[in-house]
């Protein structure tokens, strides 16, 4: 077997049977385990029983095929870390919905990715177990927080990875790794047995090479779930039904004035980004500039919300319900000091803190209730603009990948990287990266679609298309033949 097969490259192997079942997993197994001390991009790697007893089910549409998910995605009698030492031997008793739809349909999950801790971080340099690297040049960060996921898919290590958003933690790792990553529209997946980190902007998102492996995924995990009362009343829908290789006629893109006159653009990211307004010329779309005025303070109301909500969802680990306890306390006090002390990280602690300043009695005026009310600005800005274009696109991320310590140094920098992913969280859009070209250092650039809600099905036509009609999607880093 050659590495670097999507899914749908390896699903017809295995229905022609040039490969069987037990081969393919075994194979994947053993990329898993080579490369583990390279790229650090798993936690834990399972054996699967009874190998040899793998069959393809061809009524079951993952039969056979591996993937990986991010550790604060549980899976029965697997740990979940969520990338935390007080959560470092924590066993799930159950699956997560999107677990156990995997499940049945056929995937074989072979292991737990690596992640910022509490999927808090955008470099993958905040896990407990040590930082991820980048497959297309070690010395520099995958992104985060689903670093883990988006190296092994990069490296050809799977075919397939959940990783999990709340500030563009899928899409900027797709987008520094080369890959496609989404973030769907809010209560398109359960959250039901995904470790919180903040409520209102949280959902899994699936990372693959390509459009078609990403929507085939998507297809699988989406629908409404009685677990989890944020999930939407929506019609199954079948993603990949619509990727014919031509955009639909009279389509209007709009493009964020923002992303071109923003100084904080690298030069060859804006580059990458005009060829990829270029080629969707070409293909027809009608290109429109737009402006979205309340598009500045998305980074300010990210980090209000997000820290409130992590500051309350994060109060349970306090060492009387799960993981990690400070056995030595004599005091209930002491006890919850000294194990959330020596349990949490940095990047938590620090999250945690500014969550239960901006909630105080004296700030919550000031900080929660303002940014409140400039998340619905935000929002009905996406609305209006919707009225007059299809999609809207931008870089996914500002920059090219960094080096290892050269933003985790300074925190308020790096959160500045999310510039163009965090609006579509804090409103519920369903957004996509996808590459659109490459450095002169050989390192992937990408960009995005932002949809109106419920608008994946068009997404995934669109970014099909442009897929189709360029080649990025096929290149994959040197040193993991």
């Amino acid at each position: 077997m050659k590495p670097f097969l999507t899914i749908k490259e390896l699903k017809e192997k295995l229905i022609k049977k040039e490969i069987n079942p037990s081969e393919s997993i075994s194979f994947y197994l053993n990329r898993l385990k080579k490369y583990k001390d390279k790229l650090n991009a798993t936690i834990d790697i399972f054996e699967p029983n009874n190998l040899d007893n793998i069959n393809i089910d061809n009524k079951r549409v993952l039969s056979g095929i591996p993937g990986i998910l991010k550790s604060n995605i549980s899976q029965k009698d697997k740990k979940i870390t969520c990338g935390s030492n007080i959560l470092k031997n924590y066993t799930s008793p159950y699956d997560a919905t999107v677990t156990e739809k995997l499940k049945n349909s056929g995937a074989q999950i072979l292991a737990t990715a690596n992640m910022d801790e509490f999927a808090m971080g955008n470099s993958g340099e905040f896990s407990a177990f040590g930082m991820s690297k980048n497959p297309w040049n070690l010395d520099l960060v995958p992104g985060g927080s689903s670093s883990g996921s988006a190296a092994a898919v990069c490296a050809g290590l799977v075919p397939w990875a959940l990783g999990s958003e709340t500030g563009g933690s899928v899409r900027q790792p797709a987008a520094f790794c080369g890959l496609v990553g989404l973030y769907p529209t809010y209560g398109t997946f359960s959250r039901y047995g995904v470790i919180a980190f903040a409520s209102s902007n949280d959902q899994v998102g699936p990372l693959t090479k390509t459009v078609y492996d990403n929507a085939l995924i998507s297809s699988i995990i989406m629908g409404q779930d009685s677990k989890d009362s944020t999930t939407l009343a929506r019609k199954h829908e079948d993603f990949t039904r619509n990727l014919t290789g031509k955009l639909p006629q009279n389509l209007k893109i709009g493009v964020i004035k923002d992303s071109l006159n923003s100084k904080s653009v690298d030069s060859q990211v804006l580059s990458g980004f005009e060829n990829a307004i270029n080629q969707l010329e070409k293909l027809g779309a009608k290109i429109e500039y737009v402006t979205l005025p309340n598009l500045k303070y998305g980074i300010s109301v990210y980090f209000i919300i997000t820290r409130a909500e992590a500051a309350s969802n994060l109060a349970r680990f306090d060492g009387t319900l799960y993981g990690s306890r400070d056995k030595s306390a004599q005091e209930l006090k002491d006890l919850y000091l000294n194990t959330r002390g020596a349990g949490f990280g940095i990047e938590v602690k620090r999250r945690i803190l500014t969550g239960n300043y901006v909630l105080s009695a004296d700030n919550k005026n000031t900080f929660y209730n303002k940014a409140d009310i400039a998340r619905s600005l935000l929002r009905q800005d996406f609305e209006n603009i919707f009225n007059s274009v299809d999609l809207l696109i931008s870089p996914t991320v500002p920059t090219l990948p960094f080096k290892v310590g050269q933003e985790s140094a300074d925190p308020f920098k790096t959160q500045m990287a999310d510039y163009f992913t965090v609006p579509t969280n804090i409103t519920g859009n369903p957004a996509l990266s996808l590459p659109c070209g490459f450095s002169k250092e050989n390192l992937p650039i990408g960009f995005q679609f932002i949809g109106p809600r419920l608008s994946e099905s068009l997404i995934y036509q669109v970014a099909y298309a442009f897929e189709q009609s360029t080649d990025y999607h096929t290149k994959n880093p040197a040193g993991f033949e």
